[in-house]
């Protein structure tokens, strides 16, 4: 396998027509265009999009945010940690080892992650770590996240039903 390289994704007409060949593939409710398309400033804005390109092609992509400490419900002790969504990987280009990539890319910041993974995903994200968070109904609205846990950090304990 070649030396796969996470680049962080310019904020540009490039990117937003790349971005349209995900939409195409039927994955409208990872479709990040709309996200994209409220961020275009100019081409050398920092974006919240990470990607990889095989050849001149945007094969795997991802969106990246890092969340404030006091936003954390999620963590002990309570920090920054990183949201990942959207992760997303053209199926001719799957089980290449990209979706691992961007992965490894956001648990290169040391920060813990939690993730909102796709339906039948959750086999991928286990190998790779992550747990699922004990769910708690205000905070997850309907959601089931998977955490992933750096060293000296742990779940925070969900509070007891009354």
């Amino acid at each position: 396998m070649e030396n796969i390289k996470v680049e962080n994704l310019l904020i540009n007409y490039k990117t937003l027509e790349a971005f349209k060949r995900f939409k195409a593939y039927g994955n409208q409710e990872l479709s990040m265009l709309e996200d994209l398309e409220s961020n275009i400033v100019e081409n050398n804005s920092k974006s919240p999009f990470y990607g990889i390109y095989y050849g001149d092609n945007l094969v795997a992509r991802m969106s990246l945010y890092q969340i404030k400490k006091k936003y954390d419900f999620y963590f002990d002790p309570p920090q920054d940690y990183m949201a990942l969504w959207k992760l997303e990987v053209l199926p001719d280009y799957r089980e290449k080892g990209y979706g691992t990539a961007l992965v490894d890319y956001a648990k290169s910041y040391q920060l813990p992650i939690k993730t909102n993974p796709r339906i039948n995903s959750h086999g991928f994200w286990e190998t790779l770590g992550f747990q699922k968070a004990h769910y708690e109904m205000e905070r997850d609205l309907g959601e089931n996240p998977l955490i992933w846990l750096p060293k000296g950090v742990q779940e925070k304990e969900v509070a007891k039903e009354q």
